[in-house]
């Protein structure tokens, strides 16, 4: 148990970003796109979703097809002037993470700044060893593979000795695949044959961590 190591998704995952922090960073993107490469705001929202949808995060169709700079585009992407109004915190999450043996890790499709700023604000930066952020991963976004073998290899991880913790089910695919033990973070009815435990939110996981075995 003490030799596990705990994946965890940032966003949706350890924090609801749902009712602010997400529609910031999509309005962020679109008006990103409309200044960068002259659109109007529906063509730009529209080439975002669409990026998104086929790649795993728009950045990666703005690197395919635009030549974007990722460092540039991520640091005026994820400005948050008001991210300590913006970030909703859940007391029992620091306890919660506690009680669960072994090593923690944040793998996150977010840039380290942003990321670094809402553990901090939710009172969890010290319990993570890493935050493993886009830029770590080689701008390839979760969930491309070449990003979990960029995380795997800094740390010398094998996939068997690790729980991935994700809101996202394409993600947690292509943990699996890897041989990873795979915790799906919903409320969906049906669970994914590639899901070992589903839980409602992470502060089921300490009474779940005999599933896991």
């Amino acid at each position: 148990m003490n030799k596990r190591v705990w994946i965890f998704d940032l966003d949706n995952t350890l924090h609801d970003a749902t009712p602010h922090i997400f529609p910031h960073i999509n309005r962020s993107m679109t008006a990103y796109l409309q200044e960068h490469l002259q659109l109007d705001e529906q063509a730009a929202n529209d080439l975002r979703m669409d990026y998104w949808q086929r790649y795993g995060a728009t950045l990666s169709g703005l690197m395919k097809h635009h030549d974007t700079d990722p460092d540039h585009f991520l640091w005026h992407t994820h400005q948050f002037p008001q991210l300590k109004q913006m970030v909703r915190r859940e007391p029992r999450l620091r306890r919660t993470l506690q009680q669960l043996p072994g090593r923690k890790l944040v793998f996150s499709n977010a840039p380290q700044h942003y990321a670094r700023a809402v553990l901090k604000l939710l009172r969890v930066d010290d319990l993570f060893e890493d935050v493993f952020a886009l830029e770590h991963a080689h701008y390839h976004p979760k969930p491309q593979r070449q990003g979990f073998a960029h995380l795997l290899r800094k740390h010398r991880l094998h996939p068997a000795q690790c729980v991935m913790v994700e809101d996202s089910a394409d993600n947690l695919q292509t943990a699996k695949r890897l041989g990873m033990r795979t915790v799906w973070v919903s409320a969906a009815p049906l669970m994914p044959i590639y899901v070992d435990v589903k839980i409602k939110n992470v502060m089921e996981l300490p009474r779940i961590l005999t599933r896991l075995n």
